[in-house]
């Protein structure tokens, strides 16, 4: 799903030709990119984002567009001039790549928002990934639209960004993060314990949450929060999630995947694989056969094409970077079946497994990497539910293994953590650091309470498997 060379080198063609045809219609004019391939967060089937700049009263749409259909850059499929909606737009599909492609006027935010999400990028780069799987992820659905009731790619990004910022064990900047932990973390947050009734996020000074009352405070008058409720980094008075109407049903969604990953890596699923998948990932994602036909089109036609430049140039130097998407894949799973095999136990101290991984069953799951309730003005800023303690077990490579992190619920079913920005809702779970816990006393009792889980484990397992076996 990532990027693949081919790929750049068609859309920059595209970009190219359209860019030709303003120059010669406006010959000062400024054509910046800008959202997914600025960013290089597009899918093989995302669209371009241009922004023509230049000294106008009014966007000059009708202007561009007969230029287009001058130059036949449409060909046979349809030029949208959408001069009523909120920015003014022209859209269209090119005729050699079927790319499609949205031209606005004097939109300065949006370069802006390209820069910042660039410098993001830079920080986390567990980031990439994470976005391609979520976007993919929602596209199968069609909820990565606002039109439709989904999300939009800067939203899902921002919502991405503000995870990782406040993720309360690991340190997200690091590059040998576990991505399949993230993103089975990212949807249990989104899909079962942020509170979108009554919180806000904020990815500036460092991220937090915010109460929807005190979002309404920063918007000024004339604006309330939505539902999704996030405020822009570029315009803080700009609530970008307040156009998805159908961020309930985004929110079944990531629940939905939350449920098949955890089982699917769950002890039950590696006693019994499922046949049907060819990896833990493929439960929830798949990218379509016509998809696949116009990525190798895309590496035949422009692949050759790039090759030939190089030839011309004297230049030999081969682009060889075809296997991107798949590596990607692959570090996505680094949580399958094959990582855990030998563990004797889920929650074994002595696994033979250098980075053992439990994520707890769809009947147990904690709040792992939620914005907790706000202990300070008792009312829940993200829901949770009543349950037991956990210990979670976290390790400085990013799977879960020793030093101890407690937390526990409030007799409210919200988490109560510890509050983290200066004046605003930043709610995250109460940290243990290591090193506090060495009483001898402490440790006897984690001694004791290990070897119960691994006699637990062993008794169920004893006990469930041949009946298992029966009714198969």
């Amino acid at each position: 799903m990532s990027p693949r060379p081919e790929e750049e080198a068609m859309r920059q063609d595209v970009v190219n030709r359209i860019e030709s045809v303003i120059k010669d219609l406006w010959p000062t004019a400024r054509v910046e990119i800008f959202g997914s391939f600025s960013t290089g967060l597009y899918l093989p089937t995302s669209d371009i984002d241009l922004v023509v700049f230049g000294t106008w009263d009014h966007p000059p749409l009708q202007e561009l567009e007969q230029a287009l259909r001058k130059h036949n850059v449409a060909g046979p499929y349809p030029i949208k001039v959408l001069d009523k909606a909120t920015v003014p737009i022209i859209k269209l599909t090119d005729h050699e790549t079927e790319v499609k492609v949205d031209i606005s006027f004097n939109v300065e935010t949006a370069v802006k928002a390209a820069q910042f999400i660039k410098s993001y990028l830079k920080k986390y780069t567990v980031l990439p990934p994470l976005i391609f799987v979520l976007k993919q992820f929602l596209l199968q659905r069609d909820l990565n639209e606002v039109f439709t009731g989904g999300i939009s790619s800067y939203s899902l990004i921002l919502m991405a960004i503000s995870f990782l910022q406040l993720h309360p064990r690991i340190d997200t900047r690091r590059t040998n993060i576990n991505l399949g932990i993230l993103l089975i973390e990212f949807f249990e947050l989104y899909g079962r314990d942020f509170n979108y009734m009554k919180t806000g996020i904020r990815v500036k000074g460092g991220g937090a949450y915010l109460s929807k009352e005190e979002m309404l405070k920063a918007m000024g008058s004339g604006n309330r929060p939505s539902m999704l409720c996030i405020e822009d980094p570029i315009q803080p008075g700009n609530d970008v999630g307040r156009s998805s109407y159908g961020i309930l049903q985004v929110k079944q969604v990531f629940d939905f995947a939350y449920m098949v990953l955890s089982h699917g890596v769950s002890p039950l699923a590696r006693a019994y694989p499922n046949k049907e998948y060819d990896s833990t990932l493929g439960r929830i994602i798949k990218v379509s056969p016509e998809v696949l036909a116009y990525r190798d089109w895309t590496i035949k036609k422009w692949g050759a094409k790039q090759y030939a430049k190089l030839e011309n140039h004297g230049n030999f130097v081969a682009t060889s970077n075809v296997e991107t998407c798949e590596q990607d894949l692959a570090r996505l799973l680094l949580v399958s079946v094959e990582d855990q095999r030998d563990t004797s136990s889920p929650l074994s101290a002595d696994s033979s497994s250098s980075s053992p991984v439990f994520l707890p069953s769809p009947q147990h799951h904690s709040s792992s990497s939620s914005a907790c309730s706000l202990s300070s003005s008792g009312s829940d800023i993200v829901g949770g539910q009543q349950g037991p303690a956990y210990t979670i077990r976290s390790h400085s490579h990013g799977s879960l293994e020793p030093h101890n992190i407690g937390f526990k619920h409030n007799q409210g079913g919200g988490l109560r953590g510890q509050n983290h920005s200066q004046g605003n809702f930043s709610p995250q779970r109460r940290f243990i650091p290591q090193g506090h816990n060495t009483a001898p006393g402490f440790r006897n009792h984690q001694q004791q309470q290990q070897q119960y889980n691994r006699n637990t484990w062993r008794r169920r397992k004893r006990d469930n498997l041949p009946a298992l076996n029966q009714s198969r």
